[in-house]
């Protein structure tokens, strides 16, 4: 009961604690709701198959389970034969996707799923999309297609297909998306079965047709129903679905971390402006473990409070997220918001967790009050650093040093979450090393005010010295939101110099012909532009060292070196993970679904320009037909000029590196934006009330400088020297800690662009968060402390 009436007495003192707890709850709700309603769904295209036949997984590199592995026709026969002769199967389809794209006026017509729109004619049963008019299609030179594209039926289009722009005559429009061509073609450009769908007549038991098809494929493969159709989903749509879960997860751990941070540093404030409060409770008999349940309860209630406010809020604005994620082009298409009940019990757990692990050192400090402490001033003996402090602090100082360290010499992929990782743990030592270089900094910047005649720098230095830990506690909020702002836009500035400059060196002599409005670059693009590189990538299966089947990326060249048939040169990490070495044989599985050996000519020194597992282009192209080529690289001294046909665009080697470098860079910058808005928003709503919450405790200290002659103007000042003072501490501190991490990243780009990179700052950025902090801090200070005087004059 009595935290119950604590937290209804003090309402007012824990209102910074539930306010961050409500945002963070509301932010992880709504980034669950979103991840929740992105998770994979079964295909439009799929939606009339009730059940699908699809081959066994590889594992990547890592051990995760990825691309399935096409079954060969020869594999695939005896599996459809099979699945036609199961009770209540009507019809069985193999299914293929290919690239299919229309040009229009010379133009690709814009389709960010055409890298699989081209198939079969017998999958249109699978939507089941219907035939609008004409017929279907009958020869190798005629096409069905949706009728949103306008073309009419006997018309000629040009459909870009693997081969290059080719002609083909439209003998019908069906309702729906894509390109459907004879089943022979269609095998012919993807030979591979990666699906086998199985459709039932309409009293069939789908439980009982998966039964019996599961016997058929039998360890082949596997057959999935319902939900699990899922499972076959275009690559467009993983690629967004893995960008905005990255952008929702970095900004769910931000999230988290301010708001445990910003929990704790407000309820060890609160605590300590109660250590009378609390002191009576001892000397009415309360034991230590009795305050410290009291401590973590009234954190457990707030938290359950904020949690259930954080739950309804995050829902209002799951749609705003959606929004803004769509504007990035990080959504799954046509995402549709669905509100369950895990996000929200999960979000509820995490408010509530997150309040009483944040309250935890604040229970500690509560144990810890002697009862003599209710005939002392609340603020009393906060002067100075306890050994407990200067060992925590000192220790996660290290610790941050360290990761700072560390953060020059990870991988490019780890590079950016270790330092953010990195600044949390030197935010983190800042905050409990802050009581140390409140008082001299204090003095320091108050010392040319000396001789001014005030009394003012004379009163400030002397609270600063006092209270130095409370002050600290003010400073906290300030140093994450000035630490986070300038880490997250010093990465910005800092790769939007490092990466366009390296490339631009790697690439300086040559002239890049890439893709425009197309996913790839077909033959025709390759046979226009005959010298240089010309990469023809494909997904291969091979076996480790451990015996496991693993999906790799191969690389068909046309270098000379290594465009010989029957080999394979490999980079020493991939001969490791391989276990092979120069000489030795190893089989690779295709997308075709045939298995060729292969000669392991040489092992070199790994080069992403050369590729981890190059073969012979031809060998690719006989095995992939539906592969389409990256980027081809020109030298631009050759006497070959590069040549741009409809759908490629040529750059010089600084163009190329900016425009590969902005592709990213939106998606960059946007999440900058969003985590400084989230890390700056939490602080300003912990500065205000930290704030708030001193100058209320104080009224007190007020009453006696207004009894000695201090006007309401002068204590105003006094309010506002000691808010700037103490928030310019903490802003000099945030910037600080971010040194360290910003370094370690220019220097491991420095190594990785082979280029000079140095550590960079977004003015703009710093100046705006500082300043707005310490507006912040003094504009709330001062409402209280004048809401205190009036009070006290009425």
């Amino acid at each position: 009961m009595l935290v119950f009436a604590n937290v209804r007495e003090r309402w007012s003192s824990f209102l910074a604690a539930f306010a961050a707890v409500l945002v963070g709850v509301a932010l992880i709700t709504t980034t669950l709701i979103i991840y929740d309603s992105s998770l994979p769904k079964v295909q439009s295209r799929l939606a009339a198959a009730p059940a699908l036949a699809v081959p066994k997984q590889a594992v990547d590199e890592d051990g995760s389970p990825k691309d399935r592995v096409p079954w060969s026709r020869g594999e695939a026969e005896p599996i459809v034969d099979g699945l036609r002769k199961v009770p209540g199967v009507d019809s069985v389809v193999v299914d293929r996707s290919f690239y299919a794209q229309a040009f229009r006026g010379g133009e690709p017509v814009e389709d960010e799923g055409a890298d699989e729109a081209g198939h079969g004619w017998s999958s249109v049963r699978l939507a089941p999309y219907k035939l609008v008019s004409g017929r279907a299609p009958a020869t190798d030179r005629e096409v069905v297609v949706d009728r949103s594209l306008g073309v009419a039926t006997g018309s000629t289009l040009t459909v870009n297909i693997t081969a290059g722009r080719t002609e083909f005559r439209v003998v019908g429009t069906v309702d729906g998306p894509g390109y459907y061509f004879t089943d022979d073609f269609a095998a012919r450009h993807q030979p591979g079965v990666g699906a086998i769908a199985v459709l039932t007549g309409k009293d069939a038991s789908v439980g009982t047709v998966k039964a019996k098809a599961e016997d058929v494929v039998g360890t082949k493969g596997t057959v999935v129903t319902g939900d699990g159709r899922s499972t076959l989903q275009p690559k467009y749509v993983e690629h967004k679905r893995f960008l905005g879960t990255q952008l929702i997860s970095a900004m769910a751990a931000l999230g988290l971390f301010t708001t445990v941070f910003v929990v704790a540093s407000m309820l060890v404030l609160a605590t300590g402006l109660r250590r009378r409060e609390i002191g009576l409770l001892r000397m009415i008999g309360a034991t230590p473990r009795q305050v410290r349940r009291m401590v973590l309860g009234e954190a457990g209630v707030i938290g359950l409070l904020g949690s259930v406010a954080g739950c309804l809020a995050g829902i209002a604005a799951a749609p705003l997220l959606r929004d803004i994620l769509k504007g990035l082009d990080v959504t799954p298409p046509e995402l549709k918001l669905r509100v369950a009940m895990w996000p929200l019990f999960t979000a509820a757990a995490i408010g509530v967790g997150v309040s009483v692990v944040g309250a935890w050192s604040a229970s500690r400090m509560a144990a810890k009050v002697a009862p003599i402490d209710a005939l002392l001033d609340s603020r009393a003996n906060q002067g100075s650093m306890s050994r407990a402090r200067w060992i925590g602090g000192l220790t996660v100082l290290g610790l941050g040093v360290v990761l700072a360290i560390v953060t020059a010499s990870v991988g490019a992929d780890s590079r950016i979450n270790m330092a953010i990782f990195a600044t949390m743990v030197l935010i983190v030592a800042a905050a409990l090393l802050a009581p140390v270089f409140v008082g001299p900094v204090g003095r320091l910047l108050t010392e040319p005010f000396k001789r001014a005649g005030s009394a003012t720098p004379l009163l400030v230095r002397a609270e600063l010295r006092a209270n130095s830990r409370r002050a600290a506690s003010l400073a906290a909020p300030v140093i994450a939101a000035v630490g986070f702002a300038v880490l997250l836009s010093g990465m910005v500035e800092t790769m939007r110099v490092a990466y366009p400059a390296g490339d631009a060196v790697k690439l300086a002599g040559q002239v890049i012909v890439t893709p425009d409005g197309t996913p790839g670059n077909t033959d025709e693009v390759v046979a226009a532009n005959p010298v240089g590189k010309a990469a023809l990538p494909t997904r291969a299966f091979v076996r480790d060292k451990g015996g496991d089947l693993s999906v790799i990326d191969a690389l068909g060249s046309r270098d000379p070196r290594w465009d010989k048939p029957g080999q394979a040169v490999l980079g020493k990490r991939m001969a490791a993970f391989l276990g092979v070495k120069a000489g030795d044989e190893h089989d690779m599985r295709f997308a075709d679904g045939t298995t060729v050996k292969l000669r392991i000519a040489q092992v070199l020194a790994d080069d992403p320009a050369r590729g981890d597992f190059v073969v012979a282009r031809s060998l690719v192209r006989l095995h992939d037909p539906a592969a389409l080529t990256d980027d081809i690289f020109v030298p631009a001294k050759s006497k070959t000029t590069a040549t741009a046909l409809p759908g490629t665009a040529v750059h010089d080697a600084m163009q190329y590196a900016l425009d590969d470098y902005n592709t990213d860079a939106k998606l960059t910058d946007s999440l900058a934006t969003m985590l400084i808005v989230i890390a700056v928003g939490y602080s300003g709503i912990a500065v205000a009330n930290s704030m708030g919450m001193s100058a209320h405790s104080r009224r007190r200290d007020f009453s006696v400088m207004k009894s000695a002659g201090g006007t309401v103007r002068q204590l105003l000042v006094f309010s506002v020297a000691e808010s700037s003072l103490v928030a310019t501490i903490g802003a000099a501190l945030g910037v600080l800690v971010t040194l360290g991490p910003l370094a370690g990243m220019a220097s491991g780009l420095s190594q990785a662009t082979a280029t000079d990179v140095s550590l960079r700052l977004n003015p703009s950025m710093v100046a705006s968060v500082v300043f707005g902090s310490i507006v912040l801090a003094i504009v709330a200070s001062v409402a209280v402390t004048w809401r205190t005087m009036r009070r006290e004059a009425a």
